[in-house]
């Protein structure tokens, strides 16, 4: 297969581990890894004290911080987590396009130190060490091609998982309410909590959020190849 067709593996690549229900079970962690640290990274913006983060093994995930109950940071703090994958994917597959992978996983690697810092319990500490350990092994002793492929993956990975972790909310939301299983205490509920706005309007602003970000960073990582691609077959260019 010629080079040039091989960014579009990436997006298949990462669709397959999103969609199948083992391998999704496993790396969901890294999905739960970004969403929690967004939430800690807007608490510390915010000016609200970071107290730690728990992660566990069923993929679920705590973060806990120290401040007012209500107001626009607690809004922003508890907005940030299903918005975080996605827009980190947006921020990797803009890098991916630039071409800086090497520093790319770096920042990644710096990243998730930080977290490590502030985790409180022994897998959540274990699930960011081996994630951490994974790309740093790629930044250090990955060639250009493979990093810049892993990049691409992980990129995807983090826009495609994004959603399919605002597609559970709201499928384990309306499980709860048809079961009566209250209280509700999802981010979109708290949203709801606090802004009294419905829980409904903040599982669709997510959706809204991250399929933008699936767009965006996919016409970054594969459109110019596309539109060679359309060229080369002799598909007319809009005018």
């Amino acid at each position: 297969m010629p080079e040039q067709l091989f960014p579009l593996l990436a997006p298949v690549a990462a669709l397959l581990v999103v969609g199948h229900r083992g391998m999704w079970r496993v790396t969901r962690t890294v999905v739960t890894i970004a969403h929690e640290g967004g939430h800690a990274l807007v608490a510390v913006l915010t000016g609200r004290r970071l107290s730690g983060i728990r992660l566990h093994s069923d993929t679920s995930g705590v973060t806990v911080s120290v401040g007012r109950p209500s107001g626009p940071g607690m809004v922003l703090t508890a907005l940030a987590g299903y918005l975080a994958p996605s827009l980190l994917g947006l921020g990797a597959a803009g890098l991916v396009t630039l071409g800086w992978t090497r520093p790319l996983l770096w920042l990644a690697v710096a990243l998730l130190v930080v977290t490590l810092l502030y985790v409180r319990n022994w897998f959540g500490g274990l699930a960011v060490l081996v994630t951490g350990a994974l790309v740093g092994l790629v930044g250090w002793y990955g060639s250009p091609p493979a990093q810049h492929a892993f990049s691409a993956v992980v990129a995807w990975f983090l826009l495609f998982g994004g959603l399919r972790a605002v597609h559970e909310l709201g499928q384990g939301r309306r499980r709860q309410v048809r079961h009566r299983d209250y209280p509700l205490d999802s981010d979109a509920d708290q949203l709801a909590r606090l802004t009294r706005l419905p829980p409904g309007l903040w599982v669709t602003l997510f959706a809204l959020i991250g399929l933008g970000a699936v767009a965006l960073g996919g016409w970054w990582l594969v459109g110019e190849l596309l539109l060679e691609l359309a060229r080369r077959a002799g598909v007319p260019a809009l005018p």
